[in-house]
């Protein structure tokens, strides 16, 4: 699953080591040979390695809304000229001689880009461990934005996670998560992901942004909205774009008894056509111009004459023509 993914990316030597997690006991060994046994694994477990990238799997639930961007590239460089500062964490896979990313996705990323091994930090974690260890990092380095966390709750509950497994995560109190759970569920995540993670959006602004979802067509005001944006604009200009829009729009449509409801058309094939509105007063249909931009054009040339057509099978269907 899905689930910086940024737009501010972060100096690989600001970066700050989350606190170790101790290493897994096991029951001692009587005599001298157990109490090498134990003096290796942990020296095992606290040591840093230089690993192939390609051995390493990234799986696990995704915390960030973009990995591949222009920050990538930045830290890539840095890299290149300083080094990797700040190892990885990876724990063993089922497979030989084979690793699972815990954290440091974008690190890895880099360093897949410019070539030569990672340093990792090699520990044996169970899921809850490695879910934890990888929520505290990234706490700790760039603190993930309000929809960030709230799209990794979402994911984290979705897999079965225990509640006190993702408080401890994110830091987070019950109320917190819930407080971040009720506005995801609120939102299309394609609306979601057209925006991005808006740092420094907190969840006042997105729970404002959610409040409008059943009254404006939020997702496809969104691509006409950010489509007018320089490229390269800031998430957090993306997001409050889209929020004086749809404030726009609810201004200047009359207040109306019944919440309107969305409804996607889609081609046979599964391919997006556009959206039907209805609220009771009217029916909207949009198309989606970015996905069919000549189907869009040609609507726009034969719009009259297609609803004609239209009408003339309703009357002939219903029996009420002429």
């Amino acid at each position: 699953m899905g689930r910086n993914i940024f737009n501010q990316p972060q100096s690989e030597a600001k970066v700050v080591e989350p606190p170790a997690l101790s290493a897994p006991k096991s029951a001692k060994l009587p005599g001298s040979v157990g109490g090498l046994r134990d003096s290796l694994r942990e020296i095992t477990a606290n040591s840093i390695r230089d690993i192939e990238p390609d051995s390493i799997e990234i799986d696990g639930l995704r915390d960030r809304l973009i990995l591949e961007d222009s920050s990538i590239d930045e830290l890539a460089e840095s890299i290149r000229k300083h080094g990797q500062q700040v190892p990885i964490m990876v724990r063993p896979s089922d497979r030989p001689d084979r690793y699972r990313i815990v954290y440091g996705r974008r690190r890895l990323a880099a360093i897949r880009k410019i070539g030569g091994t990672v340093k990792a930090i090699v520990r044996t974690l169970d899921d809850d461990a490695s879910l934890i260890a990888q929520g505290q990092e990234n706490n700790l380095r760039l603190d993930p934005s309000f929809i960030e966390k709230a799209l990794f709750i979402r994911d984290m509950q979705s897999e079965g996670y225990k509640p006190a497994v993702i408080q401890d995560a994110l830091g987070l109190s019950r109320q917190g998560v819930s407080n971040h759970r009720v506005v995801v569920d609120q939102l299309q995540e394609d609306l979601i992901r057209i925006i991005g993670p808006a740092h420094g959006v907190g969840r006042r602004q997105w729970s404002d942004l959610a409040s409008l979802s059943g009254r404006v067509p939020l997702t496809d005001l969104a691509r006409d909205t950010l489509a007018a944006l320089p490229e390269g604009a800031a998430s957090s200009d993306k997001f409050k774009a889209v929020f004086t829009a749809a404030q726009k729009v609810i201004r200047g449509t009359p207040k109306q008894s019944a919440t309107a409801v969305q409804t996607a058309l889609n081609n046979e094939d599964g391919t997006p056509l556009g959206s039907l509105t209805h609220d009771g007063h009217t029916v909207d249909i949009k198309i989606m111009r970015k996905e069919q931009p000549e189907f869009g054009q040609w609507i726009e040339a034969n719009a009259e004459a297609v609803l004609r057509s239209i009408f003339d099978q309703w009357q002939k269907e219903s029996g009420k023509g002429s």
